[in-house]
């Protein structure tokens, strides 16, 4: 029994030190949260998903832009058999006059370059409706990441209060452990003058060791959430991050409003991109239309040249087919229309449910704070008491030792109340889709 006491003692005493022994870094909850914005992995993954939105804008638009075209090629030939249906004519120096027809010999080469241009004039607005479409996309996309560092946010904001109060229950147990270590001196001491009995000493033992116990979980807890958070934030493995939750003042909400919720406007955003594909797909029952232009230059070896060869046009195609195939693609831009509109109703409700809930926990955390500042007043008090009445024998180490486990339970219930305020009100804002406002005002 004595030898697993002084290994557990050892154990807590090793942690202890070794959590004291990291690197410590005071950092704030508002230093957290914009820490957590900027430089985390998941921050950056909400960048990039505009980033590939404003991408895909751009690809749009350029459909608008003619398409330029130069290509070339030399083919070296075999020797061919030439027939021209038009004779060539050629005059005999020797008899002037006279006309001979002959056909090229020794074709060996073709040399062809060409340029052509093809400006869209007309394509059932399909064009147009693209590029509204990835505007409206890059407009969801930009609300849909705005809600993703709503998200994030609140997670900074929960692991470091996690962190606040694993690392307010390590200084409170400490504290309790100290009290506890010296009262089982004090009853070793009493027990070897045949003052106590045998039994309370076991019990003060038996309630150091639970102690010891409970601060070796509690360091362990701290250390976890303290390796989560520097995960987060992008900090070296063995910052010991200190954390501290300011003074909470309660401040007077109703329902907030859900009207700003990013992840609302998002959706609504691609709604208006359905609606812009169904005319896209529709574009197909159009004729389309482009200014045509080119250049064609064409040697064959000893038989033929041509130069400036150009040309300019309209060209228009249908294709009729699309009469039948494009239903099945309007009909499924349609479908998935009113799926997102179905989508939208649902985070409508979920978002005023979500609102909510999260004022009724807000004001259940205010009236749970008031209720454990007078629960901790008379712990301290109820312990006072006992302990008068036990160090005059009108008590028995049972009630002592209730007492001070009461003590240090409303002492602990009180640090987390404090940080369950402040968790509670950053989630009412989060409810209303502002939470980065907040942390941006400061």
């Amino acid at each position: 029994m004595k030898i697993r006491h002084i290994l557990l003692s050892l154990f807590v005493l090793l942690s202890a030190i070794s959590l004291k022994a990291q690197e410590k870094k005071q950092l704030s909850l508002e230093e957290v949260v914009t820490i957590a914005l900027h430089t985390s992995d998941a921050s950056k993954i909400n960048n990039s998903q505009v980033d590939i939105a404003k991408g895909a804008l751009a690809i749009s638009k350029n459909l608008q832009y003619p398409d330029v075209k130069i290509s070339g090629q030399y083919q070296y030939l075999t020797t061919p058999n030439i027939n021209l249906q038009i004779p060539i004519t050629t005059t005999d120096s020797g008899s002037e006059g006279t006309a001979q027809t002959s056909q090229p010999n020794n074709v060996n080469g073709l040399l062809l370059g060409a340029a052509n241009v093809s400006m869209p004039l007309f394509s059932g607005f399909k064009i147009k409706n693209s590029i509204a479409a990835r505007e409206n996309q890059l407009q969801a996309a930009i609300y849909s990441a705005a809600n993703d560092q709503e998200q994030l946010a609140l997670d900074a904001v929960k692991l470091y209060l996690q962190l606040y109060k694993a690392n307010a229950s390590v200084d409170l147990v400490e504290d309790n452990l100290k009290s506890a270590t010296q009262r089982v001196k004090d009853f070793t001491a009493m027990e070897e003058n045949g003052l106590l009995a045998r039994n309370d000493l076991l019990k003060a033992q038996l309630q150091q060791a639970n102690i010891e116990l409970t601060l070796a979980n509690t360091i362990k807890n701290a250390r976890i959430l303290n390796y989560n958070l520097n995960a987060l934030l992008k900090l070296p493995e063995d910052t010991a991050i200190e954390t501290n939750v300011s003074p909470f003042t309660p401040v007077t909400t109703t329902l907030p409003s859900i009207s700003k919720r990013n992840d609302l406007q998002a959706l609504n955003y691609q709604q208006e991109a359905l609606q812009d594909e169904i005319k896209v797909a529709k574009g197909d029952y159009l004729p389309s239309v482009a200014l045509l232009g080119g250049y064609t230059a064409l040697d064959i070896n000893n038989a033929l040249t041509v130069t400036n060869a150009m040309n300019v046009g309209v060209g228009i195609s249908y294709d009729l087919s699309s009469l039948f195939k494009s239903k099945a693609e309007v009909k499924l831009a349609q479908t998935k229309a009113e799926e997102l509109s179905y989508k939208f109703d649902l985070a409508t409700s979920k978002a005023e449910v979500n609102a909510k809930n999260a004022l009724e926990e807000y004001n259940l955390a205010l009236n749970t704070l008031e209720v454990y500042k007078v629960s901790e007043e008379q712990a301290v008090e109820n312990y006072r008491i006992v302990k008068d009445k036990y160090d005059n024998g009108l008590s028995d180490t049972n009630d002592l030792l209730e007492a001070d486990v009461q003590q240090l339970q409303t002492r602990i219930n009180l640090a987390y109340a404090k940080a369950d305020i402040t968790q509670k009100y950053y989630e009412l804002l989060s409810a209303e889709g502002v939470l980065t406002n907040q942390f941006s005002k400061n």
